[in-house]
């Protein structure tokens, strides 16, 4: 099976919507309003289209309400069923302070085809190429970094890491500053940062550190399209992460995660820029019109492109 094509520009309007309206609070010093002003056109264009939809990814649990929340039931509930996997607003640091990069993302598969993940942190890996056996988790930084520069037959200073520029990355930073690794360090946006793999163009050879579980799955969702390889694994610092785990069947905390356990068959992936970064250029407005550019996969079709939208200003 896999979804209908008619899908693809149905979806790109919802980002798109999403971003025009966070982007009005773009430099306003308040995430959480930009945040909302996107979970809640995401909300009201999803509830458009004929669809029975359900968040399993979304800004928190039912009691956290108005966030698109997991298991929240979304659509005409006439159509297919799709399994849904939203951040209305990915960097909502830099929609506050108008700063580069941020974006408006959604993961749509059939249903039962996305993986449900807990809000968590998740180690996670992702290249370019879809070479099992590359890399591992499990492997030395040294090795990780070894094994793709040869493979690449590449010198390893001619590596380029992207990685989230976090305390708790301090030591791998360092491992990567002794092998003379080129980074490109980020403050936020997960998600962008390991899209960076997928297009020579971007110039990262990898993308590694812990960050966010549900943004690991949005982006293996268009990393899948790519044909990239990714690898996750939960992190549960908690007894009530680990609970939480449990009641969505998680059982092997330990586990790592190929990218198709993670996603399976078809999907549509769409990130639109609020503000302009290096995967898509942010929202501009044109007389009464507003130009939005949006990274657009559709996994059956070989779909795999940037759309530019010009429309008028209806939020």
């Amino acid at each position: 099976m896999s979804i209908d094509k008619k899908f693809i520009d149905i979806f790109t309007n919802v980002t798109s919507k999403a971003a025009l309206a966070s982007s009005y609070l773009v430099g306003k010093k308040d995430k959480n309003a930009a945040d909302q002003a996107a979970v809640d056109s995401m909300r009201k264009e999803l509830n458009k289209i004929d669809m029975s939809g359900e968040i399993v990814i979304g800004e928190g649990e039912l009691d956290e309400a108005p966030m698109l929340f997991i298991g929240e039931k979304l659509g005409t509930h006439v159509g297919p069923k799709f399994d849904i996997a939203v951040d209305p607003l990915e960097g909502t640091n830099f929609a506050a302070n108008n700063l580069p990069g941020a974006l408006s993302v959604i993961a749509v598969s059939e249903k039962s085809n996305l993986f449900n993940a807990p809000e968590t942190y998740m180690d996670k890996i992702a290249i370019g190429i879809n070479e099992k056996n590359l890399l591992d988790l499990d492997n030395s930084v040294k090795k990780n970094i070894s094994n793709l520069a040869d493979y690449k037959n590449k010198d390893i200073t001619e590596v380029t890491a992207c990685i989230l520029n976090r305390p708790r990355h301090e030591e791998m930073i360092n491992q990567l500053k002794e092998l003379k690794v080129n980074l490109k360090l980020i403050t936020d946006g997960d998600v962008s940062g390991a899209l960076l793999v997928s297009n020579p163009k971007y110039k990262v050879d990898i993308f590694m550190g812990i960050g966010g579980g549900p943004e690991g799955v949005l982006a293996a969702s268009a990393l899948d399209a790519f044909n990239c390889n990714f690898q996750g694994r939960f992190i549960f610092d908690n007894e009530k992460d680990i609970k939480r785990a449990n009641k969505m069947g998680i059982k092997d905390l330990t586990k790592k995660y190929e990218l198709e356990e993670i996603i399976k068959g078809d999907t549509i992936f769409c990130a639109t820029g609020i503000t302009s970064g290096d995967l898509v250029k942010g929202i501009k407005f044109v007389d009464d019109k507003y130009v939005s550019e949006t990274l657009v996969t559709h996994k059956s079709s070989g779909l795999k492109k940037i759309v530019t939208i010009k429309n008028s200003i209806d939020l």
